[in-house]
């Protein structure tokens, strides 16, 4: 079994990556192990209704002792790189005590993806804020910035050129708005103003951080993870396709126009002055800085329509949905990258970091089948092809996720997993998918 992908699509260029991600907070567990302290995430998860069946992030994957063994089997499948995150705890567990013991987990995890042939690929911030900067006010402080680059730095230094590419951050949209304004990720605040306010200082940190690691790994290629959810509108009356533009302000357009041009939608501070944040003389600037890359996760898509409160999301119940609910949508993903390439001359070369779909995985008789994940892969994968043919510099694709884990406030409920994990003995399996995903990276030159 393989995905069947057009002879002629670009992603199989001999130099296209293929890949498989992870996060730190997501698979490693040992909340405690070797120094690590408590971030956002642990504090979040102790908190009654915040997350699902009341789950935390242990035991997880205990990918932090079993490391190894996931590397073993990433190499088996032959995948080209391997995206995972490093836990801001692990490394500096306290104000001013720089860890070694955290610096030498992913010391080794880096070193043991190479000698098996893996590109490293690395997320300094995958949401895990050390709870000791939350209590001193977490994103809504411009000090957290400052801190963030000198943790990037330690790494970064640490690891240096042996990351092949290095990410500041992973979705501050996620950062900034689900957890300062919707309220159902860490630290779980529901205010507009502190959600803008939170934006700009996870850009700021981007800025302040990117050239400490630059000059701390010079050989490496230097960029941010971004998620996008476009947004159609559900007609083509006036009022609905303006709904899908105002929804794009924010979930296409927010972090990527500050980034490449200096600036945020002047648009939605006019309807909003109240939430406009403090930005100081040089700031944009400084979030203004050039880009080795930028990735690209993306998921799925929105249909909107004009409500009397703003847009409004319109259920399509006739349509593909994966057990998370999401809607299976892949030409949303050619015409997203086409969107991005037309709106931003200056946009650098992308990679989708993520891209996957949760299923309602079951093992029986030691496999677990699940071909609408074979199909969801096959389909997005050559829906990248497709825009890559309309000149989209797309240059490599990681398939979310490696293994199931800890999906965030739904806790264990969703299975993104190509490897089924059995959380009480830890034993792993291939699923149909992650078959189909190896066979594609052997055949796909042919």
């Amino acid at each position: 079994m393989q995905f069947d992908i057009p002879q002629d699509s670009p992603v199989r260029r001999s130099d296209f990556v293929f890949g498989v991600a992870t996060a730190a907070f997501q698979v490693e567990g040992h909340r405690y192990a070797d120094g690590r302290t408590d971030s956002i995430w642990d504090t979040f998860c102790e908190q009654p209704g915040r997350v699902l069946n009341g789950d935390n992030g242990e035991p997880a994957c205990d990918h932090y002792e079993r490391w190894e063994e996931d590397l073993d089997m990433m190499q088996a499948m032959g995948v080209d790189a391997y995206r995972f995150s490093i836990a801001w705890p692990r490394i500096v567990p306290a104000p001013g005590v720089i860890n070694e013991a955290g610096l030498a987990f992913y010391e080794q995890l880096v070193d043991g993806m190479i000698a098996r042939g893996i590109r490293p690929v690395a997320t300094l911030y995958h949401w895990d804020l050390p709870q000791y900067l939350d209590d001193q006010g977490g994103w809504l402080s411009r000090s957290t910035a400052e801190a963030f680059a000198d943790y990037a730095e330690v790494v970064v230094r640490r690891l240096g050129d042996r990351v092949t590419h290095w990410a500041t951050f992973n979705e501050p949209f996620c950062s900034a708005f689900l957890g300062y304004e919707v309220g159902n990720h860490a630290p779980g605040h529901q205010r507009a103003d502190w959600a803008f306010a939170a934006a700009h200082n996870l850009l700021l940190a981007h800025g302040l951080a990117l050239p400490r690691m630059r000059a701390a790994a010079p050989n490496s290629a230097h960029g941010i993870v971004l998620n996008f959810t476009p947004s159609y509108a559900a007609t083509d009356k006036p009022a609905d396709v303006q709904a899908a533009r105002a929804r794009d302000t924010i979930e296409v357009h927010w972090f990527i126009a500050p980034l490449l041009e200096g600036r945020y939608p002047d648009e939605y501070f006019d309807r909003h002055p109240e939430h406009a944040p403090t930005i100081e003389p040089g700031d944009m600037e400084l979030i203004r800085q050039p880009l080795d890359f930028i990735g690209v996760n993306f998921y799925t898509r929105h249909v909107v329509r004009a409500g009397g409160d703003g847009p409004e999301t319109v259920p399509q119940p006739d349509r593909e949905h994966t057990h998370i609910g999401w809607e299976v949508y892949p030409r949303a993903l050619t015409e997203l990258l086409i969107q991005l390439r037309r709106d931003y001359p200056a946009l650098p070369p992308l990679y989708i970091t993520e891209n996957g779909m949760a299923g309602d995985d079951h093992l029986e008789n030691g496999a677990v089948h699940d071909p609408q994940r074979v199909s969801y892969y096959e389909r997005h994968i050559a829906a990248v092809g497709d825009a890559m043919a309309d000149g989209v510099d797309v240059r490599g694709y990681f398939a979310w996720s490696l293994m199931d884990n800890f999906e965030w406030a739904f806790g264990y409920s969703q299975r993104f997993g190509l490897i089924y994990v059995d959380y009480q003995t830890q034993e792993r399996t291939l699923k149909s998918s992650a078959h189909a995903y190896s066979d594609w990276l052997r055949t796909r030159h042919e």
